[in-house]
């Protein structure tokens, strides 16, 4: 259908701040918007650029939620950063501190390397190969 899209993805969190300093600090995401909703909530969301899909940053808010901090897709690879230029983007953050699980390597999709977030989630950092 035309006009649709996923804006948002939500990944749970531990801290608002500590989540926000990582993935603008350490992944160069754009805080897009931070509201109070009162009671200690807020609508939290970061982007690596603009028009592309969201992170909406949500604290726990009871124990279920907080298991589920870091392994919200068992352990898989839950989200695909992409870039246009791996090399930069792998080195700037290894600079910054930002934990690699392997080395990159080039698949026939493009050049890839995991890394996890402050929590533990897996994210793929992705060059994809054009045709």
């Amino acid at each position: 259908m035309a006009g649709r899209r996923v804006a948002l993805v939500t990944v749970v969190v531990d801290d608002y701040d500590e989540a926000v300093a990582f993935y603008t600090q350490k992944l160069g995401f754009m805080l897009v918007e931070d509201t109070a909703l009162g009671a200690g909530k807020r609508w939290v969301v970061v982007a690596p650029g603009s028009g592309s899909a969201g992170l909406l940053l949500a604290r726990a808010a009871d124990d279920p939620q907080r298991a589920r901090i870091g392994d919200q897709t068992g352990g898989r690879v839950g989200f695909f950063l992409e870039t246009d230029d791996f090399d930069r983007d792998h080195a700037a953050m290894q600079a910054s501190g930002v934990t690699f699980l392997e080395e990159p390597r080039r698949e026939p999709y493009g050049t890839v390397a995991v890394f996890a977030d402050l929590y533990g989630n897996l994210f793929d950092l992705i060059e994809p190969r054009h045709s």
